[in-house]
């Protein structure tokens, strides 16, 4: 058995059935450090079966910038390329997963399909779809967290402290290196073709949000990304990485969320550079790991995770009773979109979001809490820093984007503080504050 037994579970009631093995890959767009591919090869490998890959786009979900699509088509194309090279096909479907899936396993005549786990809305309807439309087994397996997010915790956790213990107890079964993904037969490409990338990328006319140039996709640019991350910048991360103008944060948040690189891998090479950046080290593990393992929990064990029903209770009392607060400002959504704020460093956050599909994760708090003060509602300011985080950066759409303008917002995974106007009890952050911790002109000046 190459993949741990509890990273594994059905999806459907159904049995194996004679035929190709499809590893429906959805979330984790790589060939390497992926244990729902190894899963998949493993199970064509036992039956004598051949593997094939699919991926299926539908450029028309919900957030689907063409920036977005522009990063994942051209990591795809690499991805496609080390699949071929190991003899395994990639197909490419357009249209929505619940539609497209189903025929195709139909058409090849697949007796198992594998998918890589997703917590998030449209991924869970998707593969219930399938589910109840395929005759052969349904397969998951967390091919995205070190520890898979349905065996670390059977509910929500509600902070960081009463999660962290559970990931730790586990880290030593499930932090294992990666296998190597196995070669098949030159035969198992027989009757399909290389994807046409290109013409693919012709069907996303979307003009809002476009492509980012200077950011490379794919595998080869995420395991240089890493390496120079854990080469040069680890030693500073843990006393920098709040200054957006030090260049110590990791830079990987886009490859995780495309799929290009395993956030197990970048564990291990963390776990490998311990003795020269012990405390860098230690605070990236903590991102990488509780924290960001801790947004998956809570986007798969709350249903309505991205609206303000979602918020701890005390967080929809505070805010409730400061609703009608007086907003020193109150900007439109296409305000805040225009970088058209009074302030010169939110419009110069807004900036670095849109002009390079980025925004530093201190930025990115302080620039949530700017929408909820200046927006008429909470709910309002949810659905604002969503909708720009989705639009505009290379790792929107993701539990990691949600949680953070929740947490931002209305205080998830956080815990009250001292009271004040339109706030209440949420965590309150200012420009004064950012002051005190990095030089703000410079970061202005940067983004004008």
């Amino acid at each position: 058995m190459l993949v741990h037994p509890s990273r594994v579970r059905s999806l459907s009631p159904n049995a194996p059935g004679q035929g190709p093995v499809v590893y429906w890959m959805r979330r984790d767009q790589r060939a390497a450090d992926n244990w729902a591919l190894l899963h998949a090869a493993e199970l064509a490998r036992r039956a004598g079966a051949p593997l094939l890959v699919l991926f299926a786009l539908d450029p028309t979900a919900p957030g689907a910038s063409a920036r977005q699509i522009d990063f994942l088509l051209r990591g795809l194309a690499e991805t496609e390329m080390d699949l071929r090279d190991h003899n395994i096909p990639l197909i490419l479907a357009l249209g929505d997963p619940a539609a497209v899936v189903p025929p195709f396993l139909r058409q090849v005549g697949a007796g198992t399909c594998v998918v890589d786990f997703d917590p998030q809305h449209v991924a869970l309807r998707a593969a219930a779809a399938v589910a109840a439309a395929f005759a052969g087994a349904l397969v998951e397996v967390d091919a995205h967290n070190v520890v898979p997010c349905f065996f670390a915790s059977p509910r929500r956790e509600y902070t960081a402290a009463t999660f962290r213990p559970k990931i730790h107890k586990l880290l030593a079964e499930f932090l294992e290196p990666f296998p190597d993904l196995p070669a098949f037969s030159a035969a198992n490409l027989d009757g399909f073709a290389p994807v046409a990338f290109p013409a693919a990328a012709a069907v996303n006319t979307e003009t809002l949000g476009w492509p980012v140039a200077d950011v490379l996709p794919g595998a080869t640019a995420a395991t240089r990304t890493l390496a120079a991350f854990v080469g040069e910048r680890l030693n500073a991360y843990a006393e920098h990485r709040n200054d957006p103008n030090a260049g110590a944060v990791s830079t990987l948040s886009p490859y995780f969320h495309g799929g290009q690189l395993a956030p197990q891998r970048a564990a291990l090479a963390a776990l490998a550079a311990k003795s020269h950046a012990p405390a860098g080290a230690d605070a990236f593990l903590e991102e990488l790991i509780v924290r960001r393992e801790l947004c998956d929990n809570y986007c798969y064990y709350t249903p309505d995770y991205d609206q303000f029903s979602a918020l701890p209770d005390w967080a929809k009392k505070t805010l409730a009773a400061h609703a009608d607060d007086t907003r020193p400002y109150c900007y439109a959504p296409a305000d805040f979109e225009a970088a058209a704020t009074h302030s010169a460093l939110w419009n110069a956050a807004q900036r670095q979001l849109v002009r390079t599909g980025r925004l530093h994760g201190y930025m990115r708090m302080y620039w949530a809490k700017k929408i909820l003060e200046w927006s008429a509602s909470p709910q309002a300011a949810i659905a604002i820093g969503l909708e720009q985080n989705d639009r505009y950066a290379l790792d929107g759409n993701d539990p990691n984007g949600v949680v953070g303008v929740l947490w931002s917002v209305g205080g998830l995974h956080d815990r009250p503080w001292a009271n004040r106007a339109i706030f209440g009890q949420v965590r309150y952050m200012n420009e004064r504050g950012c002051r005190r911790k990095f030089d703000v002109d410079a970061y202005i000046a940067r983004y004008r």
